[in-house]
């Protein structure tokens, strides 16, 4: 590593130091965006004839999409609202720590395709999901606020709570619940609205006091 790049991470780091504020109320609208998306998600694709491992991962995928192009322009609106490129260096190293997680979860989908199970069976690759999106939010969290190393670890805790749900024997009183989109809704909508909601309120607290 050259001076230039050990300055460079330097000054990233105090960057992140110094703006960890206005960071953490920016996810509020982030993460209660990604909520909504996500219940929504889960209500259509009940509603919808998606009886297929391809169909379910397919549908999720473009959910994803959905949710990553208004988390961008939520950040592109906050960038340009504070005077401040969108790719930023704080930006940069965000995204690469959630890069390996995001892409692995990615790669699971697309081996749930390949393999081409029952349908039903999808409701398996939910607690996956949700491991390694906690790991990729627990990663991130390194550069922005602590909070979102916490929420990486209601992901994680989560997934392995629903993974021992969903084992044969423990689903059978739950098998509405457990529908595969219900899954989504409930973990990837209902955290995330939940937590921009507590960031939401936190920080009106803030303001007022």
């Amino acid at each position: 590593m050259d001076s230039n790049q050990a300055a460079e991470h330097l000054q990233t780091i105090r960057t992140l130091m110094e703006r960890s504020a206005v960071y953490r109320r920016a996810l509020a609208p982030i993460m209660i965006y990604c909520g909504v998306a996500g219940i929504g998600g889960g209500i259509l694709g009940d509603a919808l004839p998606l009886h297929s491992a391809g169909g379910f991962v397919l549908f999720w995928a473009g959910m994803a999409v959905l949710a990553l192009a208004g988390t961008f322009l939520l950040v592109r609106r906050q960038s340009f609202k504070d005077g401040e490129p969108f790719w930023s260096p704080p930006v940069r190293r965000v995204t690469q720590a959630l890069i390996p997680g995001l892409v692995a979860g990615a790669l699971a989908g697309l081996l749930l395709v390949y393999e081409n199970p029952y349908w039903f069976e999808c409701r398996f690759i939910v607690p996956l999901w949700c491991v390694l999106f906690g790991l990729a939010l627990h990663s991130a969290g390194f550069f922005m606020p602590h909070g979102l190393k916490l929420f990486g670890w209601v992901f994680i805790v989560a997934g392995f709570l629903l993974l021992y749900i969903c084992w044969e024997g423990k689903a059978n009183y739950m098998a509405i619940v457990l529908q595969p989109h219900w899954l989504m809704g409930l973990t990837f909508g209902g955290l995330h609205l939940a937590y921009g909601i507590y960031l939401y309120f936190t920080e009106s607290r803030r303001k007022a006091s």
